[in-house]
C-alpha cells in the first residue's frame, strides 16, 4: 500500500468511512459486480475496486469474496451491506422531507383565457385567502399544453361533453348577449339581422364566421340567417369586451357569463338558450398525485362549480 494511503487510513480510527465508499460498496453489493457497480456511479471499474479495497483495509475486513469472473459478499460484508443501506435510505428519506419543506408550495394550472378571465380569476381569491402560503400559477391559453412536459398540475379543458377527461365541472348553455342600451332595439330573432354579429375565429373549425353562433341558430331555426356585419376575434374575452361596450351581440356562455348578466352590464334580449354540449372537465397530471395543494385546489374547484350551479 502506498505510504501515504496508509498515514490516510491510520486516521481514520473510529471515524466513519468517507460517504463516497460506502456509497459504492452500496452500489457492488447490490450489483455483485464492480463493473456494473461502476456503471451506475459513473466511474472506472478500477476506481470502484481502489475505493472498496481502501474500505475494507480501513475496516481490516474482507467484505467480497473475489470469485472467477464473480463477487460475493463475505459474512462481514453482509452485515456491511444491511447497515448501510438502511443507513443511505435514512439519508435519502430525510433529505426528500426537508427539501419538501424548504420547496415553495404551488399549484399551476392551465385553461383557456375565457374560463381564467370570467370563471377563475374571480373567484380565485377565495383559494388563496384559505391557502396563503401556495402560489397559484394560471397559463390561460388556447392551446392544448401536455401536463407532463409542461409541469402543470391541473388543466380545466373545455371539450365536447362525450370527450371529456376527469372530473366535470359544469355544461354549457349559450344564449345572445348585448349591452342594455342595444337590447332595447331587439324584440325577435329576425332583428338581429340589423345587428353586428361578434364573432370568434376558432382554428380547427376553419374560417366558418359564426360558428360559436350555430347552436342557438339551429335553436331558433336562423341556419340562414344574415346579418347586417360581423366582427372577428382571436380570444372570446375581446368579443365579449366588445359586447359589453355596446358593438353588437355575443353568444353568451353561460355560466362563464353569468356574472356579467347579474350585474346588468350584459342582458339576454331573448331569454332563450341553448345547449352547445360542450363542458368543462378538471384533468391532473400524475405529478398532482404528490401535491397536496393541487389536490385541495381541484377540490375546490368542484365546490365552486356545486355553488354556482346552485346559485
Amino acid at each position: 500500500m502506498h505510504p501515504e494511503n496508509a498515514k490516510t487510513l491510520g486516521t481514520m480510527g473510529g471515524e466513519l468511512p468517507p460517504l463516497e465508499l460506502l456509497r459504492s460498496f452500496e452500489a457492488a453489493a447490490r450489483r455483485l459486480s464492480f463493473t456494473l457497480a461502476a456503471g451506475e456511479l459513473h466511474l472506472t471499474q478500477s476506481a470502484v475496486s481502489r475505493q472498496i479495497q481502501q474500505l475494507e483495509a480501513s475496516l481490516g475486513v474482507l467484505l467480497f469474496e473475489r470469485r472467477h469472473r464473480s463477487l460475493a459478499l463475505t459474512e462481514a460484508g453482509g452485515v456491511m451491506q444491511r447497515a448501510v443501506t438502511d443507513s443511505l435510505e435514512r439519508l435519502r428519506d430525510a433529505t426528500a422531507r426537508l427539501r419538501a419543506t424548504s420547496a415553495p408550495r404551488q399549484v399551476a394550472i392551465t385553461s383557456t383565457p375565457g374560463f381564467a378571465s370570467f370563471w377563475l380569476i374571480p373567484r380565485l381569491a377565495r383559494f388563496t385567502e384559505s391557502h396563503p402560503q401556495v402560489d397559484v400559477r394560471v397559463s390561460a391559453t388556447l392551446e392544448v399544453l401536455d401536463l407532463e412536459s409542461s409541469r402543470i398540475d391541473l388543466a380545466v379543458r373545455f371539450v365536447p361533453i362525450g370527450r371529456g377527461i376527469g372530473t366535470a365541472l359544469f355544461e354549457e348553455s349559450v344564449i345572445p348577449l348585448c349591452s342594455p342600451q342595444l337590447a332595447a332595439s331587439l324584440r325577435e330573432p329576425s332583428d338581429f339581422s340589423k345587428l353586428t354579429l361578434l364573432t370568434v375565429d376558432y382554428p380547427d373549425h376553419g374560417e366558418a364566421p359564426t360558428v360559436d353562433w350555430e347552436p342557438w341558430l339551429r335553436v331558433m331555426g336562423l341556419e340562414h340567417l344574415r346579418v347586417k356585419s360581423t366582427l372577428r376575434f382571436t380570444l372570446y374575452t375581446d368579443a365579449v369586451a366588445a359586447a359589453v361596450a355596446g358593438q353588437g351581440v355575443v353568444i353568451g356562455r353561460l355560466p362563464l357569463l353569468r356574472d356579467l348578466v347579474q350585474t346588468g352590464r350584459l342582458v339576454a334580449p331573448l331569454g332563450e338558450g341553448a345547449a352547445s354540449h360542450r363542458g368543462y372537465f378538471v384533468e391532473t397530471s400524475r405529478r398532482a398525485a404528490g401535491n397536496r395543494d393541487a389536490q385541495e385546489f381541484a377540490q375546490w374547484l368542484r365546490e365552486e362549480a356545486e355553488a354556482a350551479q346552485r346559485g
